[in-house]
């Protein structure tokens, strides 16, 4: 028993030695994941980016500016002219905190109070609790310098209440609800895990059984092998998609503000590149378990540094420039403008532009491995 037990223990080991992708993926794959989340993720949001609409032109409001600036949680990047421009940042995603500093700022806070508001895109729980913790806690500061100035007679008339009001509204999420944010965001994961294990499964297993050979050399193109792979795996992941919105918004009370029709159309741009990363799997793999294991590698990180569980605008630079080569990141804005914002497509373009170069690529990229393998 002893020897025939130590035979099979030899020839497993036989078999991982030849098949040295299953064997790298399996012993590379979580040291890199662990590194690579371990140093991307981070709740603690900082330098989210702010849209100011400043009226007042005084000295107070650009110290009170200077200070949410120098505080390390906002950053100042745009300055608007009009509360329009303001919302269409923030409707956008460009900003997720909007500033307004009324005319009579400095006037007001000279005299009795003053009232700032702070606007916050709360579609991101932890984005906006981050953002309302600083905005209260520098609105006190600033009042408590005031008000140790006015003790020490260098600015009198002072009636009750804080020097400096900051009114902080939370806009699409007011309750700061998890489930409102992380399940339209599950949406694009089960559209992406759908199309990538699925396609990349389904090529694999016809090679395993020696049938897809049989299909190349019959009557029919490898264009018409394809699509009638792609096909079904679509209607698959649309249902998937529809069921996922019906039990967010009747389960979760997720709201649907936007067009559906709209969402439907864009999510075929996200799915041309999630097919084009299954078939070019399909092409490099060997194995049912190898395939698995390259899917899991692409799936993983588009999970984690996608922003669908964590903001990115807490990760570190070279994090952030890592998440825009995902195409999740990008069609998550575009589930989120839609369901939860109800912006059009005039908001969501810029997202639709690097989900269709990364589609038309991947896809004519794993479309001519295809090929090549086959020969």
């Amino acid at each position: 028993m002893g020897s025939r037990l130590l035979g099979i223990i030899v020839k497993e080991f036989i078999h991982l030695r030849r098949d040295v992708l299953a064997l790298v993926l399996a012993l590379g794959v979580p040291v890199a994941m662990l590194g690579i989340f371990g140093w991307a993720i981070n709740t603690d949001v900082k330098h989210v980016p702010t849209a100011v609409f400043e009226q007042s032109g005084s000295a107070e409001a650009r110290s009170f500016l200077e200070g949410m600036d120098n505080s390390q949680y906002f950053d100042v990047r745009f300055w608007v002219t009009s509360h329009r421009e303001l919302t269409r940042l923030i409707d956008r995603g460009t900003a997720k905190v909007g500033v307004v500093i009324p005319p009579d700022f400095g006037r007001q806070l000279s005299r009795q109070s003053a009232a700032v508001q702070v606007i916050v895109d709360a579609s991101d729980p932890l984005v906006a609790t981050s953002a309302l913790n600083a905005a209260a806690s520098l609105g006190a500061q600033r009042s408590l310098q005031i008000m140790t100035r006015t003790l020490e007679g260098t600015s009198l008339g002072r009636q009750g209440g804080p020097p400096l009001d900051v009114r902080v509204r939370a806009w699409y999420n007011p309750d700061l609800v998890s489930a409102i944010f992380i399940v339209p965001g599950l949406i694009g994961a089960l559209l992406m895990q759908t199309t990538i294990a699925a396609m990349a499964v389904s090529i694999v297993r016809e090679r395993e059984k020696g049938t897809l050979e049989a299909l190349i050399v019959s009557p029919i193109r490898r264009w018409e092998l394809l699509l009638g792979k792609i096909v079904p795996n679509l209607v698959v992941a649309y249902g998937q998609m529809t069921m996922a919105l019906l039990v967010a918004h009747f389960a979760f009370d997720v709201p649907l503000r936007g067009s559906l029709p709209l969402l439907y159309a864009l999510s075929a741009t996200f799915m041309l590149g999630t097919l084009g990363i299954g078939i070019f799997i399909s092409a490099v793999s060997r194995t049912v378990p190898a395939a698995m294991q390259l899917a899991f590698v692409t799936f993983l990180p588009s999970i984690y540094l996608s922003g669908l569980l964590f903001p990115i605008e807490g990760m570190p630079t070279a994090a952030q420039y890592l998440a825009s080569v995902i195409p999740l990141t990008y069609f998550l804005r575009i589930v989120r403008g839609i369901v939860l914002k109800g912006v059009g497509f005039a908001y969501l373009w810029p997202n639709l532009i690097p989900l269709v170069i990364f589609g038309v690529a991947i896809f004519s990229l794993a479309v001519l491995k295809f090929r090549k393998t086959l020969d």
